[in-house]
């Protein structure tokens, strides 16, 4: 395991950001592909003196703390998914993306709450919760990550497991320690025992991070037989209609959906349909969850609930909703699958009304010279406003929408004008912002971020300050999600 100086062989590899607003530029990085290699890692941060940030994909660079100097660790482990189907339970090494999981996870007819995105790392993704198109049924993902495997700054192996029930104070766990190298594979189920660190397995979900560098979870899986699912998209002109109906449908709208709805901007590009290119579109998508075959005709019905009106109100320009296997959803949403420059930001939000709805048109909509190349609202509620008793240091959203917009320099406008109507949104939006984001929708380092009130970061901090006492990761951890 090389670790890479600026201009040496292997440092542009490790430090490789999928936001490419973001690159960092660490004193020294390695790309790290065992146990082993993690602990060779840490030790050498300790003896030099670097603190220890860590990443796969960088899809999450733009809203970590700047790089300055340090060492920064590209997790890419060896192994792959392991799939339990009686446990309904997946061991995922760190590095592996999302459609390598749901790939696996099908096999036995079986899915995870995974991001929009099979190009998203799958550890980030967890423990900073993560919103699934499975969401309103599932909870945050973060809640069914059952363990998670790291080394923390002493250099040990550790694996965290067991889910603290009540108060982030309720019990204090021990850690649990691994030593040698077997632990590269060692499996599902492996290491578990009445020592685990059920008090760090909470902290890991949703607290922030800077606790050391993981080298796999554990997450559960459930059944699911098909998706239905998909985007349906109409000229921007028709938005205050469509808008309208998809937020009254939102009101009372079974669990087993979960959707989004955006207006986006694109460019003429030979991979951009030329029907979305035309002009500002408004695009609704998501998925609703038949988990056996006799739940499909009513997860269709609970489709046609919303599409239907929808289609009424005018004849959409493009409609890919489709009933389709689990595999299918990982292409629903029209994520950019190559690097990209975004410049974006977010806000949880409560119940809009009308007026909510007239307030985000007029600064996104048609005619409002938005450069934002997408903006608008994931739907929330359900599961996802159920605090979990078994959860994480996160474990619910209390809000009724996520909004997230962004712009790409070049493609929707200058970086200047994209920058100039950040606040615009915002402002429009402030008699609904909670105040509170979610980690994995959080777009810049400097914008406003809230996910964790003042008890549950001081808890947060003790954890940390117990495995990392040296402060080894500090700065690997999320604005906000710390008392420091």
């Amino acid at each position: 395991m090389p670790i890479a100086r600026p201009g040496q062989p292997g440092y542009e590899a490790a430090t490789a950001v999928f936001a490419l607003g973001a690159v960092p530029r660490p004193a020294a990085a390695a790309v790290v592909r065992t146990v082993e290699e993690v602990r060779e890692a840490v030790g050498f941060a300790r003896r030099e003196g670097l603190p220890v940030r860590v990443h796969t994909t960088g899809h999450w660079a733009a809203a970590a703390r700047p790089v300055r100097g340090g060492l920064l660790l590209r997790t890419e482990m060896t192994g792959p998914v392991e799939i339990d189907p009686e446990r309904r339970v997946a061991r995922v090494p760190a590095g592996t993306r999302w459609g390598a999981v749901v790939k696996a996870a099908a096999e036995h007819g079986l899915s995870v709450a995974h991001g929009s995105s099979p190009t998203v790392g799958v550890v980030g993704y967890l423990l900073g919760g993560g919103l699934s198109f499975y969401g309103r049924r599932t909870g945050l993902a973060a809640n069914s990550v059952r363990a998670v495997e790291l080394v923390t700054a002493d250099g040990e192996l550790r694996r965290a497991e067991g889910a603290l029930r009540g108060t982030a104070g309720a019990s204090r766990g021990t850690v649990s320690a691994s030593r040698g190298t077997s632990a590269d594979t060692a499996g599902i189920g492996a290491g578990t025992g009445a020592d685990a660190d059920a008090e760090l397995l909470w902290a890991l979900r949703g607290g922030g991070g800077g606790f050391g560098v993981v080298t796999a979870v554990e997450v559960a899986l459930f059944p699911v037989a098909k998706v239905v699912t998909g985007a349906a998209c109409w000229p921007a002109v028709h938005a205050p209609g469509l808008l309208r109906a998809w937020r009254e449908w939102t009101l009372t709208a079974p669990r087993e959906a979960t959707t989004s709805v955006r207006i986006l901007n694109l460019p003429d590009l030979p991979e951009v349909p030329p029907m979305l290119s035309a002009g500002p579109v408004l695009c609704v998508d998501g998925a609703v969850l038949a988990g056996t075959d006799d739940d499909v005709a009513a997860a269709r019905a609970m489709a046609e609930d919303l599409l239907g009106p929808l289609r009424d109100l005018a004849p959409p320009v493009l409609d890919t909703w489709q009933t389709t296997a689990p595999a299918g959803l990982l292409d629903t949403h029209m994520d950019p699958s190559d690097p990209v420059e975004v410049i974006g930001d977010h806000l949880l939000l409560g119940e809009l009304g009308d007026a909510g709805i007239d307030a985000l048109l007029e600064v996104v909509g048609a005619g409002s010279g938005s450069p934002l190349i997408a903006a608008g609202l994931r739907q929330l509620g359900g599961a996802y406003g159920e605090p979990d008793p078994s959860g994480g240091a996160l474990n619910h959203l209390t809000a009724r929408y996520g909004y997230s917009g962004g712009g790409v320099p070049g493609l929707s406008g200058t970086k200047e004008e994209i920058l100039a109507r950040i606040p615009v949104v915002r402002d429009a939006l402030t008699p609904w912002d909670t105040g509170r984001t979610a980690p994995t929708f959080v777009e810049r380092f400097d914008q406003p971020q809230g996910h964790l009130d003042a008890e549950t970061v001081a808890a947060v901090d003790a954890v940390r300050d117990r495995v990392d006492p040296g402060g080894l990761f500090r700065d690997d951890v999320m604005r906000g999600a710390t008392r420091r």
